[in-house]
């Protein structure tokens, strides 16, 4: 991956004059780059991450993974089409093991993701399984630790 990209990726904030003191390009050479990644698709959106933990609306986020019967001269790709129309889909992967897909979503309770559940993902022809996890704490996402831990007091031992 590109330099440009590894550090928008990491802070998406970054301005084309701290890119190019980062990384010894001219200015409108990074702004250039941008544009060119902006307008071919390759940036799809700035977006900020949240500490969930920090804001008041309570909410719940599951993973479901979905096994798949493919489908014949289109694979997943259909039902994966699908899948990821539905507002409520956050994320959307094909996975190797013992599931096909696994879907990301948030949700205001538990119950209304296991009703989108049942109601939408497993009613899917070529869907043969569902399997919902719903998460409980997040420590550590996009390579930001969310849930940091007090500094402890280091211990040591003499025998």
């Amino acid at each position: 991956m590109d330099e440009i990209l590894k550090l928008l990726e990491k802070d998406g904030r970054m301005t084309p004059t701290q890119i190019a003191q980062a990384t010894g390009q001219d200015e409108t050479e990074v702004q250039e780059t941008i544009r060119k990644y902006e307008a071919d698709g390759t940036i799809l959106k700035y977006t900020a991450l949240i500490n969930e933990d920090q804001v008041p609306a309570q909410h719940v986020t599951a993973m479901i993974e979905l096994k798949i019967s493919p489908q014949q001269g289109q694979g997943y790709d259909r039902i994966a089409q699908r899948i990821y129309q539905y507002n409520e889909v956050e994320s959307l992967y094909l996975m190797t093991g013992s599931y096909d897909l696994l879907v990301t979503m948030t949700a205001k309770t538990m119950k209304d993701a296991a009703q989108f559940v049942y109601e939408h993902l497993a009613a899917i022809d070529g869907v043969t399984a569902t399997a919902t996890h719903f998460v409980m704490k997040k420590y550590k996402e996009k390579n930001c630790v969310l849930a940091k831990a007090p500094e402890q007091e280091e211990r040591l031992y003499f025998v």
